[in-house]
Order: structure tokens, then C-alpha cells, then sequence
């Protein structure tokens, strides 16, 4: 099924080895997993105007958030309303906020599109979003062969102008070298970046009396670390490196208050600030109400809607309702974070279908915000609910 608003275009290359194989030499290594193909060999074309529309709901939707986030600051019912570990309140309200549209330099929106040409913001990855290497290195080449659009071409630039900026010294990720994803979205970041930046695991970091170290007793001052910062409230050394950033031996990027962003708390937040006619002018009330779904921290729909945790990620504690408000669907691969973050509520949104090789998949369409700017497409096919086992597959623009 195609609709109005996406094109797949092409068919498989008979040649996949073939094609694996230089995609690996570009430095997307996960292609395929074992017997699992990840990456679609085929591409989607989005219809230009929707694009257009896309990109500027992104740009609103960053600065609403970011607006919201200023809200939020100093409020410790709200911090404690959308989520953010306790642990991290006092260095929260201690560290210098960032600038309008920078309290993270390197997001990913997940948003749906659907038949009728409508787009819903999903949710918002502020802190550690994956899927750049297919963005910014797979989608333009395949775009190009397809002599089709892609806006994905300026990512690497704008990490360039980011990372110029924050000057990590160090990037890390759990099991690098072992996880192919995570090492090889560090990997092609410190490439972009073009800075003399080393990669390490986070498992061989330590803290000794506020001092981030690692092998040889080499001390880390600027850290960008592909690490969800709610987890510094449960890791063991969690606590030991809030106490390295209250003593500014070390900063981290995305900086700490990204997380406020990466709740999906902040969005009901927002969402009730709308309700409430408080915080937002005319024009950020149009937005809300044309790009955002209604969103709680109690379901109170009396319609379909969608459960997950305020930190869930890769689909993991996702559940979806019915019209009766009966579970219809949930995520039972992805790790469930519910029993440690609450739930919110969020009115339910489908995602449209495709047909492509692997079959009739959903698509989710995500745009990365880098450096401020929306600038990259990541298209994700796979089941109602997008985990683990959803599909790469590049979209540009007709």
C-alpha cells in the first residue's frame, strides 16, 4: 500500500552481500545482524510540501519544548511530576542552563504521518538518539543513487559546528567495540566532529574523589557519552559522577538538562500548560494543537490511546489501547522501564503503512534537530509499535 504522501521506490538489489558490504565500509556495520536483515533495501519518497511542513513543525515544536523546559526549572513538584530521578534535582537547579533552542545539540523527534496527510509529533530524543549513521551516512548515498532529494546532507556539518562548540575530549557508549550500533553512532560523530576526540567504553570510566578517569589514569573533562542520564539514579557510580559534575571536574553533552527534554512527561507538561492558556502565544497554541497529541499523567481518554514510560526507549513499555480503552498491543521485546519512571498517557496515533520487500510495515518518520536545526530524516519500518525488530529504511524527499 502507497499513499498519497510516501513513495517506496526501487526494488532490491539481487546483490545484497554485495551492497552489506559496502555499506559496512562506510561505517554502518549493522546492517544485517546475524540471520536478521535490518536494512531495507529500498527507499521512501515523502512528498516535497509534506517535507516542507515537517520541517517547520520540527522547528516549532523544538522551541515549544524548550520554552516548557524553562518552565519547569526550579519547580520540584513538575521535576518530580515528569519523572527526573531525584538524584539529579539539586545539580539541575545548579548548572547553568544553555541557551534558547540548545539545551540539547543533538535530538531526534519521532513523528507519525499519516494516509491524510496529518502529522503528529510521537515524542522527542534529546539526550541519546540512535539512527544517526543511517542518516547521515547511509540516506544521503542512497538518496544520490536514486537522484532523489535528501535534507539529511548538512548533518555532519552541524555536528561540526556542535561539537566545535562543547569540545568533547572523550565520547563513550556502553560495550564499545561489542555493540556495533552504539560504537559505530559514537565512531561516525567523532568523524563529523572533526576533532581529536577518543572513544571509549563507559564501562571502563571510574571516578576517583570527583575526578572522571579512565585507562592510564587519563582524566575526562568534556564527556559527550551515549548514556541515558536517568540511569545515573540506579547504575552503581551513578551518584559518584553527579557528585564530578557538581564540582565541574567534568561537563557532559548533551548537557545534564537534556533530560528534562527527553521526558515525555515534559510533553503533557506542555500539553496542560495549552489547556490552561498559560506560557504560549497564538501562534505556539496553533502548533500544539495541530502538531501534538493530547498527553496526561492519568488516562483519562475516553477513546484510544497509548501508555509508556516517561523514560522508555526502543518501543520497551509501550501499550496501546483500543476504542473501548481495552489493551490491544504491547511491546514485549524492548526493556520495560515502567516499574522504575512513570507512565504517561498520550492519545493514540497510528502510523502509516507501506509495502516494501519485507512485507506491508509501519512507518515512523524521525527528523534529528542538530545544533538547533531540523536537518535529518529517519524513516523506521517495522509494527504498530516501533522496537527492536523494526526496519532501516532511508526516506527522502519527491
Amino acid at each position: 500500500m502507497t499513499t498519497g504522501v510516501f513513495q517506496v521506490l526501487g526494488e532490491p538489489d539481487p546483490d545484497r552481500a554485495g551492497r552489506v558490504e559496502q555499506l559496512r565500509e562506510m561505517g554502518f556495520t549493522w546492517a544485517d545482524l546475524e540471520d536478521e536483515s535490518y536494512w531495507i533495501d529500498q527507499i521512501v519518497g515523502l512528498r516535497r510540501d509534506i517535507y516542507e511542513e515537517l520541517e517547520r513543525a520540527s522547528g516549532q515544536l523544538w522551541l515549544i519544548l524548550d520554552k516548557t523546559v524553562r518552565y519547569v526549572i526550579g519547580k520540584r513538584d513538575l521535576y518530580d511530576l515528569i519523572g527526573i530521578p531525584h538524584l539529579l534535582w539539586d545539580l539541575i537547579d545548579q548548572l547553568p542552563l544553555p541557551p534558547q533552542g540548545l539545551i540539547s545539540r543533538y535530538a531526534r523527534f519521532d513523528f507519525s504521518i499519516t494516509q491524510e496527510d496529518q502529522i503528529k509529533m510521537l515524542e522527542l530524543n534529546a539526550d541519546t538518539p540512535t539512527g544517526y549513521v543511517e542518516s547521515a551516512v547511509v540516506t544521503p548515498w542512497l538518496c544520490g543513487l536514486a537522484d532523489l532529494d535528501s535534507p539529511n546532507a548538512e548533518m555532519a556539518d552541524l555536528v561540526a559546528a556542535a561539537w566545535a562548540e562543547d569540545q568533547p575530549d572523550t565520547a563513550a557508549c556502553i560495550a564499545y567495540g561489542t555493540h556495533l550500533e552504539d560504537s559505530g553512532t559514537i565512531e561516525a560523530l567523532v568523524k563529523h566532529s572533526r576533532l581529536n576526540v577518543k572513544c571509549v567504553d563507559c564501562l571502563d570510566l571510574w571516578v576517583d574523589e570527583g575526578i572522571v578517569k579512565e585507562q592510564d589514569d587519563r582524566i575526562i573533562h568534556r564527556l559527550f557519552a551515549l548514556y541515558p542520564k536517568e540511569w545515573m539514579a540506579y547504575d552503581d557510580g551513578g551518584e559518584a559522577l553527579a557528585y564530578a559534575m557538581e564540582t565541574g571536574n567534568v561537563q557532559l553533552f548533551n548537557p545534564l538538562h537534556s533530560i528534562l527534554l527527553q521526558s515525555k512527561g515534559l510533553q503533557a507538561a506542555a500539553w496542560g500548560l495549552y489547556e490552561l492558556g498559560l506560557l504560549f502565544d497564538a501562534e505556539e497554541r496553533e502548533a500544539i494543537e495541530r502538531y501534538m497529541l493530547p498527553t496526561y499523567n492519568k488516562p483519562v481518554f475516553e477513546g484510544d490511546f497509548v501508555s509508556k514510560s516517561m523514560f522508555g526507549r526502543e518501543g520497551g513499555s509501550v501499550k496501546l489501547f483500543d476504542d473501548g480503552g481495552k489493551l490491544e498491543i504491547e511491546d514485549d521485546e524492548g526493556f520495560d522501564t515502567s516499574s522504575f519512571f512513570p507512565l504517561v498517557y498520550q492519545k493514540r496515533a497510528d502510523l502509516a503503512r507501506i509495502e516494501t520487500a519485507a512485507g506491508e510495515l509501519h512507518l515512523l518518520t524521525g527528523m534529528f534537530v542538530i545544533n538547533g536545526k531540523p536537518c535529518g530524516l529517519l524513516g523506521r519500518a517495522g509494527g504498530q509499535i516501533t522496537g527492536n525488530s523494526s526496519h532501516f529504511i532511508a526516506v527522502g524527499v519527491l
